[in-house]
């Protein structure tokens, strides 16, 4: 009996940690690890395609991504480039580089709120979804002006009451008349990765959305 009242204590004192330590989290933190931050540190390899359709359009790359080795492959029209993101050799390399942010950005983009430096945000206040008219906490956040491949963007990120991102705004150089809004939808795990695999703006013309998605981890 003593082991087994031993034991209940300590379950319940690790609960009361794991809350406490929750409670110790910034709003942006909040926002990560509820999609499954810590599980990132396990991912050696991640595959995707990045999809845009826009009317009868459609555009496709896809990326192979080592990042405990900050190795990528880009995947498009048939053609492969392999580079290191810790040392860009070309100009071909660059672009490839500033495709993947603008891709990653949008695969991980709660992940970035822990990752990118130069982050200034505002505490979370109950507003008006854009697409939704649901009522969620908003998170903005605005980049530095400065290093970067698009410094001074701002992003305003709709979450729900799990801190899951429902919808979002982007404002180019933090421009409200330049601005993208889409959805945040169609969930699914992947190795504890919780991402969201389709977004669109609110007549469904715009839709960019994630195909191929696979995660390999250490443990696999």
């Amino acid at each position: 009996m003593k082991n087994i009242s031993l034991l209940i204590i300590l379950f319940l004192l690790l609960g009361s940690c794991k809350k406490e330590t929750n409670k110790n989290l910034n709003p942006l933190e909040k926002i990560a690890y509820a999609h499954g931050f810590e599980n990132w540190n396990k991912v050696d390899e991640i595959k995707f395609t990045f999809n845009v359709d826009r009317d009868t359009v459609h555009f496709e790359r896809s990326w192979e991504w080592r990042p405990k080795k900050n190795e990528i492959t880009l995947i498009k029209n048939g053609e492969e480039l392999d580079f290191n993101r810790s040392q860009i050799l070309s100009d071909q390399e660059l672009a490839a580089d500033k495709n993947f942010i603008n891709d990653v950005y949008w695969l991980l983009a709660p992940y970035k709120l822990i990752w990118d430096d130069g982050i200034e945000y505002k505490d979370p206040i109950l507003s008006q979804a854009p697409i939704s008219k649901d009522s969620l906490q908003k998170v903005t956040i605005v980049y530095s002006s400065e290093g970067g491949y698009t410094p001074g963007d701002a992003y305003d990120f709709y979450i729900d009451k799990d801190n899951m991102v429902k919808e979002w705004v982007y404002r180019e150089n933090n421009d409200p008349t330049n601005c993208m809004i889409t959805t945040w939808e169609d969930y699914k795990d992947i190795e504890g990765l919780k991402i969201a695999t389709m977004h669109q703006n609110e007549n469904g013309v715009f839709k960019l959305y994630f195909t191929n998605v696979s995660v390999k981890t250490s443990e696999d």
